[in-house]
C-alpha cells in the first residue's frame, strides 16, 4: 500500500450510517474540524438496504393483501401482482444505491470526507485506506467517533458459503421476485422480506432454529405469526437447525436439516442476525478485546478501556450492542455530541427501547417481555387481550388479528414492558413506549380515557387484566 501524509482533524467519525452522519454533521455545525469515513454508501443500511426501501416493499405486499380482502366484505376485486412498481419505487428511493446527494448534504455542513475503510492504528490515529490501495492516518486533536454499524450475520452452515445465497441487500435490489424462496432465519427481516416476496407470488419457506418466530419477543408473538403467516400461504418450520446448503445451476437451493427435512427453493435468503467485524476496525488500539461481540461504553458513549486521557473515543450504533435500530443510533448521537462538546444530560437508558417488526399483523414492543422481568426477579402481572375481540376489532372485521400484551412490576408500580400486535401495532406502540419510558404510575394509567373506537382503547383492557384484584387504586 502507498503510505500518504498525517492529516489532523478535531474529530475523526468512522462510520456514516444515520448515527454517524448526524454526530459528524452537528459537530461540524458546532464549528469543529471533522473527517468523516466510510466505504460505503453515506447514510447506511437503513436508507438504501434496510429502513426504507424494505418498508416500501412491505407497504406495497400490504396493498396486495388488503385487495385480496375486499370480496365479502366491500364488494369483489381481482388482484394481479407486479413486481416491477415496486422495483422502480425502491430504486428511487435510493437514488440507484448513490450517495452523491448525502455526501454533498454532509460535505455542505463543512465535514470532510474520506471514502475508504478506516482503522484505528494508534488511540488518537485513524488510518484510511481507499479503493486503490493508498493510505491517509488522521490523528484527532480532540475526538474519534466509531459508528461502523453492522453487516449481515452469516452461519457456519456447511455448504452455504460456496452457494450464491442472498441477504437482504440482495433481496432489496431484486428486480424480479423469485419463484421460490428459502428464509433461513425467522427474526423481523427474514419474516417482512418473506412475507412481502409470498404476496407478489413467490412460494416461500421459513427455516428457524430457535423454537419460535421472533425469538426476543412475547411467546404470543410467535403463536399469531405462525397462525396468521401460515394462512397467508408461508410454509414456516421452527426449531429446525440446519445441516447443510447445497448449490447448482439447474436445481437451486437444497437445505438440509438435522432432523432429515428437506427443502429446495430458487433462492435462499440467509437472514440471521448482524454483526459487527471489530478486528478489522483495529480496535485493540484503544485496549478492547476485537472478539469481543460489541464495543463496551459507559453511560455516555465513551468506549470503556484503559488508558483514558486525550482524544476522547466514543462508540454508537450497532456496534455498541445496545440494539441494531436506526432510532438507538440517533438517539446515542445525540449523547455523543454533547459528550465531545463538554454538554451536560442525561445518560443514556434503555429500559425503554422500542421495536417493530413489520409483518401484516406488525408486531410492536417496548421494554421486558413477562420472561425477562421474571428473570430479573421483579414482582411481575402481565395484562392480556385480544385485538380481534374489541369494538375496532370488530369493525375492521377482516385482517384483524391481534393482541396488547402488557408486563407491570407491581413493586415499582409502573409497567416495564409491552407489546401490540395487529393493525398499525407500531404506531399503537407509541403510548405504551411513553409510559414505560416515563414510569408512568399503574394508578395513573388505569384513570386514562382511552377514545372510543379504537384499537389503542384495547390498552385499557389489558391494563384491567394485569392490575384485576390488585391493590392499585
Amino acid at each position: 500500500m502507498a503510505a500518504g501524509p498525517v492529516d489532523y482533524a478535531d474529530v475523526i467519525v468512522v462510520g456514516l450510517g444515520p448515527g454517524g452522519e448526524d454526530a459528524a454533521g452537528r459537530l461540524a455545525d458546532a464549528g469543529l474540524d471533522v473527517v468523516g469515513v466510510d466505504e460505503r454508501l453515506v447514510g447506511g443500511e437503513c436508507p438504501y438496504y434496510g429502513c426504507i426501501p424494505s418498508k416500501i416493499m412491505v407497504r406495497d405486499a400490504d396493498l396486495l393483501a388488503e385487495g385480496r380482502r375486499i370480496p365479502g366484505h366491500a364488494g369483489t376485486a381481482m388482484v394481479h401482482p407486479d413486481w416491477h412498481p415496486v422495483a422502480r419505487t425502491v430504486r428511487e428511493a435510493t437514488t440507484d444505491w448513490d450517495d452523491k446527494i448525502a455526501v454533498d448534504r454532509l460535505t455542505g455542513r463543512g465535514v470532510r470526507f474520506l471514502r475508504g475503510t478506516g482503522r484505528l492504528t494508534a488511540r488518537d490515529e485513524v488510518t484510511v485506506a481507499d479503493g486503490d490501495g493508498n493510505e491517509t492516518a488522521i490523528r484527532a486533536r480532540r475526538a474519534i467517533v466509531l459508528a461502523v454499524g453492522s453487516e449481515p450475520a452469516v452461519p457456519p452452515v456447511p455448504g452455504l458459503a460456496r452457494t450464491p445465497y442472498w441477504t437482504n441487500r440482495d433481496a432489496i435490489t431484486a428486480e424480479e421476485p423469485p419463484r421460490s424462496l428459502l428464509v433461513l432465519g425467522g427474526g423481523a427481516i427474514g419474516l417482512e422480506l418473506g412475507q412481502a416476496f409470498s404476496r407478489f407470488g413467490t412460494a416461500v419457506t421459513v427455516v428457524e432454529g430457535a423454537p419460535r418466530l421472533l425469538p426476543r419477543e412475547e411467546p404470543e408473538a410467535h403463536e399469531l405469526l405462525l397462525r396468521v403467516l401460515t394462512e397467508d400461504g408461508l410454509n414456516v418450520h421452527t426449531g429446525a437447525e440446519v445441516g447443510s446448503v447445497e448449490y447448482g445451476d439447474s436445481c437451486g437451493f437444497t437445505m438440509r436439516c438435522a432432523r432429515g427435512e428437506r427443502f429446495t427453493a430458487q433462492r435462499l435468503l440467509v437472514a440471521t442476525g448482524r454483526r459487527t467485524p471489530l478486528a478489522g476496525l483495529g480496535v485493540v488500539a484503544v485496549g478492547v478485546d476485537p472478539d469481543a461481540r460489541a464495543i463496551p461504553v459507559d453511560e455516555r458513549m465513551r468506549v470503556i478501556a484503559p488508558g483514558g486521557g486525550r482524544p476522547g473515543v466514543w462508540a454508537l450504533g450497532d456496534a455498541t450492542g445496545k440494539g441494531a435500530f436506526t432510532h438507538v443510533s440517533m438517539y446515542q448521537a445525540e449523547l455523543v455530541v454533547r459528550g465531545v462538546l463538554g454538554e451536560g444530560g442525561a445518560p443514556a437508558a434503555y429500559h425503554a427501547v422500542p421495536r417493530v417488526t413489520f409483518t401484516d399483523p406488525e408486531v410492536g414492543a417496548v421494554g421486558l417481555t413477562e420472561a425477562e422481568a421474571r428473570q430479573r426477579g421483579l414482582a411481575v402481572r402481565s395484562g392480556f387481550t385480544d385485538l380481534a375481540a374489541s369494538s375496532r376489532g370488530y369493525v375492521h372485521q377482516t385482517g384483524n388479528a391481534g393482541f396488547v400484551k402488557v408486563v407491570a412490576d407491581m413493586l415499582s408500580g409502573v409497567l416495564v414492558g409491552a407489546t401490540v400486535a395487529g393493525p398499525y401495532g407500531g404506531e399503537i406502540l407509541g403510548a405504551l413506549a411513553v409510559a414505560v419510558h416515563a414510569r408512568v404510575p399503574l394508578a395513573v394509567l388505569r384513570e386514562q380515557i382511552w377514545a372510543y373506537p379504537t384499537f389503542h382503547r384495547a390498552i385499557g383492557d389489558a391494563l384491567k387484566d394485569a392490575l384485576a384484584g390488585s391493590s392499585v387504586p
